[in-house]
């Protein structure tokens, strides 16, 4: 009795932290004042942190902690060192969360690439959400690494956990795993083996799948691949319908503001790149 008593204040505790943590992410993903955000996000890393500690297999609030890291490095952080250290956060949850949810792939990353790929397989559609949030973890770091190239080194497996989760559950995160993917293709320039034009795709694919509404994937698109390749046309004109767009209503409105703005910028910059 006191044993299934102690077990249900358990549970409880736990739901009501998840409860709290869903509905941070809320409320940060619907916020139209990114400085407010800024300056409160790190109070609420600490918070979700301390919460981890006090249970550290749980796999919702691991799943949450990576994604409030990933989020605030990609998006505030501009200091490339401070930029690794958050994102290297994000992936150290993302992967213990993997780990407890598939304990098969637990040591995948010391794996051969074909039993890499092969160990990718034993996920299913219910388990996209986790395994996109660990190649997200997994591609900011790399992003925030990529003048190490040990780091870039682990591309193609990023990019197989990606292609995973497309394979399972391509609208997922309105086609965020696109974007991502679009990003890693725009890393390395053709003159150097790069292959822009699967870039192109993806961050194409990814603004089909929104009907547009991605602003992310757009602004990515003129950013990373349409300054790559030179095409003024296609940047510029990505930028104005970002700067243009309609976001009142959106459940997503941190995201598209902060695109805005930094569209906007893109735009005033435009003839000294090109």
């Amino acid at each position: 009795m006191l044993s299934a008593m102690l077990s249900g204040c358990s549970t409880l505790i736990s739901n009501t932290k998840q409860e709290f943590a869903d509905n941070l992410s809320a409320t940060i993903s619907e916020s139209d004042d990114p400085e407010t955000i800024e300056q409160a996000l790190p109070a609420y890393m600490v918070l979700v942190s301390s919460m981890i500690r006090s249970e550290p297999d749980n796999v919702n609030l691991l799943v949450s902690g990576s994604k409030l890291y990933s989020a605030y490095a990609s998006a505030f952080v501009q200091n490339k060192q401070r930029q690794r250290v958050l994102a290297q956060h994000a992936y150290d949850y993302a992967s213990h969360a993997l780990c407890i949810q598939k304990p098969a792939a637990c040591g995948a990353r010391k794996e051969s690439y074909h039993q890499y790929e092969q160990t990718l397989k034993l996920f299913k559609k219910s388990d996209a959400e986790i395994l996109f949030t660990y190649g997200r973890a997994w591609a900011g770091l790399i992003e925030a690494s990529s003048s190490d190239w040990n780091a870039v080194a682990d591309l193609p497996r990023v990019k197989s956990v990606l292609e995973r989760v497309i394979q399972l559950d391509e609208d997922i995160s309105n086609g965020d795993a696109h974007v991502y993917l679009g990003v890693l293709d725009s890393l390395i320039p053709p003159a150097m083996g790069g292959k822009p034009e699967l870039a192109k795709a993806h961050f194409e694919k990814a603004i089909k799948i929104s009907h547009g509404t991605n602003l992310m994937a757009k602004l990515l698109y003129a950013e990373k691949y349409a300054r790559l390749v030179f095409d003024r046309e296609l940047h510029d004109k990505l930028l104005h319908e970002v700067v243009a767009a309609d976001i009142s209503h959106s459940s997503h409105r941190l995201v598209d503001v902060l695109a805005q703005q930094r569209a906007r910028k893109l735009l005033t910059n435009a003839s000294d790149y090109f």
